[in-house]
């Protein structure tokens, strides 16, 4: 995933800074992928091949933890900078928008989300000869991927750079590799895991959407008329006013307008 910097409308480059979710996401990634690199070079077995998400060993062996684990296990040095950046980019605002606790609760909910995924359309195509339940899963892409969501759903107009180069609206730019992603995931040799990509962009927009439902302010709906409560409310006051009149009258003053 190659995406460029974001920049204000004056030109100038903008960079969010690094909010402590974002911080310590960015390195427990790194730490992880240098100690896989170390070991692998070192020929050291740390178990690490049991934190890729494999679909088979979640349903016939539960280990669940995998449809988190995933997500910090990257394959090639390129794989890991290109969404650590992406993370970065439009991470940074999210959780200085929402806080830190509620960007690691959406951060999670979208990457197991697209575990969920992974693991179930895998086993919902395999009568067709087109799922794959053995192939591990790894990556944060499904949860970069919800971020691109949610940035997009909250920032539609902002400008970002497509490969460093190409101005691009974000709303354009998600609905972009949202149909390539679409139609990579027909390709079942691409070497790249479709269904995360897609199962992060639909619990990211689940996610954002659900908060702007709760939101919205109560709509109070009220069919043939004022309930008996109000009614009797509005009889009793008229019926005071009345009152209060006739004794001003016997008071010989007329009643106050307001």
């Amino acid at each position: 995933m190659a995406y460029g910097s974001k920049f204000r409308s004056t030109g100038t480059l903008y960079f969010p800074g690094f909010p402590s979710g974002v911080k310590w996401l960015l390195i427990s990634n790194a730490a992880i992928f240098i100690i896989g690199f170390f070991a692998q070079v070192l020929r050291l077995d740390l178990g690490l091949g049991l934190l890729a998400l494999q679909p088979a060993a979640v349903v016939r062996f539960f280990f669940i933890w995998q449809l988190a684990s995933y997500m910090f296990l990257h394959a090639t040095p390129w794989h890991i900078i290109w969404n650590m950046l992406a993370l970065w980019m439009f991470g940074a605002d999210l959780e200085q928008a929402w806080g830190t606790r509620r960007f690691l609760k959406f951060y999670f909910f979208c990457g197991i989300g697209a575990g969920l995924c992974v693991v179930a359309l895998n086993y919902a195509l395999l009568p067709f000869g087109k799922g794959d339940i053995v192939t591990p899963t790894l990556g944060a892409s499904g949860a970069i991927f919800g971020i691109l969501m949610a940035y997009a759903m909250l920032y539609p107009n902002r400008t970002i750079l497509f490969s460093f180069l190409i101005p691009i609206q974000v709303k354009w730019f998600v609905l972009i590799i949202g149909i390539v992603t679409f139609m990579s995931s027909f390709n079942a040799n691409s070497g790249v895991s479709s269904f995360a990509h897609l199962g992060g962009l639909l619990f990211g927009f689940l996610y954002v959407r659900s908060i702007r439902q709760r939101r919205r302010p109560a709509v109070r709906i009220t069919v043939g008329g004022p309930s008996l409560g109000d009614r009797f409310k509005q009889w009793k006051l008229r019926r005071a006013r009345r009152k209060f009149e006739v004794y001003m009258k016997k008071q010989g003053r007329d009643p106050w307008v307001n």
